[in-house]
């Protein structure tokens, strides 16, 4: 049964504790063919957020320096830069080095990298944090489009729903493929995203107002013609440089690179939606052919349409 120690560190926010607390604290061995599940205990720090505790009624307490452990997950943190506990730091360094792996969640990341444990290592945060960690620890090799890093002994997620993607992930490993898929549907959640996925994000809606709203929506309603920047600004009565300038403006893009994401955009939802072929897909967004279509997806979300399909199907 795999021990796991759950830093309950100064700063620790309550939701990426919540999430490796449901994951793993909860007994699920149920689940697993040998009825082996997690033992879990959380692991306080002298100037630890106690007053957590009563929330995690059926977890073990255990001072930092005290708890054996095969895992340790440390939480995100409300205050990514800061200096952490010398005796954490310490600890976290020591058990490192005696083999024990450790997993950071979201902003988690900024306290393995001021324990040192990220040097000359791929780790990732949340993508809103990923400039601060690089410029805070040059020695971070910062990865801000994955959801999660496993570098074997070492493992980051970025924000929020990826840190429940890399629990997963963990479970995976620990407990085997079909565990970690039962888990996933009790918890109503993608069984498995691959660490290397985007960190997907929705595209913007069109801004209010006149602008090029009409024109926008005039597009999306074309996405299965060919369209060029000369027909978009013919539509919107402006010069193509016209076009450009007001595209960067109120979309922040280009007007091809804007028709690209659309197109994007377009296929995710129909491979949500439908049960139409990749083929066909490709067809209704404009990419021409399935092979064009898996090339720029793999490149824009680094996945095929198909692994993208199973996992928002399975949603």
């Amino acid at each position: 049964m795999p021990r796991l120690v759950l830093v309950l560190h100064e700063h620790a926010m309550l939701y990426e504790v919540a999430i490796a607390a449901e994951v793993f604290g909860v007994d699920r061995s149920d689940l697993s063919p040998t009825g082996a599940w997690y033992d879990v205990v959380v692991a306080c720090p002298d100037r630890s957020p106690r007053h957590w505790l009563p929330h995690l009624p059926a977890i073990g307490v255990s001072e930092i320096g005290e708890a054996a452990a095969d895992l340790i997950v440390v939480p995100s943190t409300d205050s990514p830069g800061e200096e952490i506990d010398p005796a954490l730091a310490a600890a976290l360094r020591e058990a490192h080095a005696s083999g024990v792996r450790i997993a950071a969640l979201c902003t988690g990341s900024f306290v393995l990298a001021e324990a040192g444990l990220l040097d000359d290592r791929i780790a990732t945060t949340h993508w809103m944090h990923a400039d601060q960690l690089a410029r805070r620890y040059p020695r971070v090799k910062v990865r801000a489009d994955v959801l999660y890093v496993d570098e074997g002994d070492i493992l980051t997620s970025a924000g929020k729903t990826a840190a429940l993607d890399l629990c997963l992930h963990l479970v995976r490993r620990d407990l085997g493929a079909a565990v970690a898929n039962d888990l996933g549907r009790r918890l109503v959640v993608p069984p498995h995203r691959h660490g290397g996925q985007a960190q997907f994000v929705s595209p913007p809606p069109s801004p209010d107002g006149s602008g090029l709203a009409r024109t926008a929506e005039w597009a999306r309603s074309r996405l299965d013609q060919p369209l060029t920047v000369v027909d978009l600004a013919r539509h919107a009565g402006l010069s193509s440089r016209q076009l450009a300038r007001r595209m960067r403006a109120e979309f922040g893009s280009a007007p091809l690179s804007w028709l690209h994401q659309q197109r994007l955009a377009r296929a995710q939802e129909l491979l949500e939606r439908t049960d139409s072929s990749v083929d066909q897909i490709a067809a209704s967004c404009g990419m021409g052919s399935a092979a064009t279509l898996r090339r720029h997806f793999r490149d824009a979300l680094g996945v095929s349409p198909s692994e993208y399909r199973a996992t928002f199907r399975l949603a």
